[in-house]
């Protein structure tokens, strides 16, 4: 038990130091911090018996996190990708969950009137090389907020819609629309909180079947 709390308390205090160096301006603690973030989360998650799946969709954040720290134009496009992958690690493994009841799946079209208002307001600001790309990466995040709400209960569906919110503050970026000060402060909050709240709510999930099986099958064999 030591181990995974010690790991989530490490994750909290470079979230912080992350936080603080965005808010001061320091762009060298905000690289350092940055790149610890989720391997920190991701040992965290290992040590607590996580899904295997939950660590890889960790570590392509963390590929995603270090990508974007260059401004280059690949770096981004890149970042994207490993993001994208993060996300598909999250639905496949969302899906292993029971079905969600009837009530709960009528937050679907909630999600889906986000996901084109979103694309639709963006549309016409964006560079024409990247309405294609973010509007597919925008309907892939749609789809695993939405499947985190539906299947996981209310904290991984917070953290999904954070981490809808998160990556629309950087398209709202790169769009050129006005920002709050210090942007990038609230694109981590809400990043760094949403990657906890996922892994929170699936460490905290009751098992899927096939996952309870081999957990019984496992304790019974000799």
């Amino acid at each position: 038990m030591r181990s995974p709390r010690l790991l989530v308390i490490a994750f909290a205090l470079v979230a912080d130091v992350d936080l603080a160096s965005l808010a001061a301006g320091l762009h060298t603690g905000h690289m350092v911090a940055k790149v610890l973030l989720m391997p920190l989360l991701a040992a965290y998650a290992f040590a607590s018996g996580a899904p295997r799946l939950l660590i890889a969709g960790l570590l392509c954040g963390w590929g995603g996190d270090v990508l974007l720290l260059s401004d280059a134009d690949p770096a981004f496009m890149a970042g994207m990708a490993c993001f994208a992958a993060g996300h598909v690690c999250y639905l496949v493994l969302f899906g292993r969950f029971p079905a969600p009841r009837a009530r709960a799946r009528r937050l679907v079209p909630l999600y889906a009137v986000a996901l084109a208002t979103t694309v639709t307001l963006l549309w016409p600001d964006l560079p024409a090389d990247l309405r294609v790309p973010v509007a597919g990466y925008s309907a892939l995040l749609t789809a695993m907020a939405c499947s985190a709400a539906l299947r996981l209960g209310p904290v991984a569906g917070l953290g999904g819609a954070l981490f809808m919110l998160s990556d629309t503050m950087i398209a709202t970026c790169i769009a050129g629309w006005p920002q709050a000060p210090r942007p990038d402060f609230w694109i981590m909050l809400t990043y760094a909180a949403a990657q906890y709240l996922i892994v929170s709510g699936t460490l905290d999930a009751p098992p899927a079947p096939a996952t309870a099986y081999r957990e019984v099958r496992s304790s019974i064999t000799p």
